[in-house]
């Protein structure tokens, strides 16, 4: 039975870490579902609660930055707070859209925004492209939170392998 275990938790971590660049696959929560079944089939010899513990902050790290990085990018160009609300909004309800709704929603939010804000179409899609150029960046934080959670896993397994 614990060999099925095993190969369940490395699936979901499998998963996870496409899940890092696949914007419908919730990678994160995925990699730690994967990281605590190992932990627990193991009966947390090797991971132990502080271990766990540190990888859920990397990974809620992760997921925060992730979710807000596409209205962080349109306020970085001084965008208004419309299209900052937009951005974010427009990730939150893409969420809903799959692929298609996250790639576009924070790019849609950020420039209804700023069209409500009352600036130009031309200033508008300008915020939008730095939201999106946001969730790129997201992304990337994402993969770096997924793949630091994957390390860190190893380097508690290796730190607790015993005599």
């Amino acid at each position: 039975m614990d060999i099925l275990l095993y190969a369940i938790a490395i699936a979901l971590i499998a998963a996870g870490l496409v899940g890092a660049i696949v914007p419908t696959l919730p990678g994160i929560p995925l990699i730690f579902g994967g990281i605590w079944l190992i932990a627990g089939v193991d009966r947390y010899r090797h991971v132990g609660l502080w271990w766990l513990l540190a990888i859920a902050g990397i990974g809620a790290v992760g997921l925060t930055l992730d979710l807000l990085a596409g209205a962080l990018g349109a306020k970085q160009v001084g965008a208004s707070k419309q299209a900052v609300s937009g951005a974010l909004a427009g990730t939150v309800i893409g969420l809903f859209f799959g692929l298609p709704g996250l790639l576009l929603g924070p790019f849609v939010g950020a420039v209804l925004g700023e069209l409500t804000a009352g600036n130009s179409v031309l200033r508008s899609t300008q915020v939008g492209v730095s939201a999106w150029l946001g969730l790129i960046f997201g992304t990337i934080i994402k993969l770096v939170s997924s793949l630091m959670m994957v390390v860190l896993f190893g380097a508690g397994w290796w730190w607790n392998r015993g005599p």
